[in-house]
């Protein structure tokens, strides 16, 4: 049983299909500013652990669903569901996230999240676009059941060259909330594996 005041798992889903992006970037820095922020109101967490999608691609796209996933697909579903804390980061694709989240989501069972902070992190090239975090992944999470208690970050690229300075800002006011929030979260029972029947659409 984890202690009320942690060290709460920490996971970062890179859901760019490109490795070592800009939005890698942010989500990485989101997390570290997180684990200082939270740290000065007694919260702790664990080091941040990476699930980068863009190097499960290949497992991902051809994965038979109704046989046990490979081994390292199970790790990074693993490491999702039984994250206390979950920072989703995307890049802004079409107006919304990329397939590759998508792909990565779909066979999770919906309460694969129940016991998980999630907070969506998006970058986006245009104003008019950061809308998405919370029009468009903000939802994807709760489907899931995760608790989504604090504005995602949407970061412009013409911020990049400030990142310290736009994530502490939204770190400040995101880190009261998730200080009360996280303590009163159940522990998983279970990680989540993949469920085969949910990709089976009428």
């Amino acid at each position: 049983m984890i202690e009320s005041n942690g060290p709460h798992p920490v996971t970062v889903l890179l859901g760019n299909p490109r490795a070592g992006s800009r939005t890698a970037n942010v989500a990485r820095r989101a997390a570290d500013t997180l684990v200082e922020c939270l740290a000065a109101r007694g919260v702790r967490l664990a080091e941040p652990s990476v699930v980068d999608l863009s190097g499960l691609t290949p497992l991902l796209s051809t994965a038979d669903w109704a046989q046990p996933p490979p081994a390292a697909l199970a790790e990074a579903y693993r490491q999702v569901t039984s994250a206390r804390l979950l920072l989703v980061a995307t890049p802004t694709f079409k107006g919304s996230y990329t397939g590759l989240l998508k792909l990565f989501v779909d066979p999770l069972p919906r309460r694969a999240l129940a016991a998980t902070v999630a907070i969506p992190v998006m970058t986006a090239a245009r104003a008019a676009d950061q809308h998405a975090v919370d029009s468009h992944l903000r939802p994807l999470l709760l489907a899931l059941d995760a608790s989504v208690p604090v504005p995602g970050l949407s970061v412009l690229e013409s911020q990049f060259d400030r990142l310290d300075d736009v994530v502490g800002r939204w770190c400040s006011a995101a880190a009261p909330v998730l200080a009360g929030v996280l303590p009163a979260v159940a522990d998983p029972i279970l990680p989540m594996l993949p469920d085969p029947s949910l990709l089976t659409f009428v």
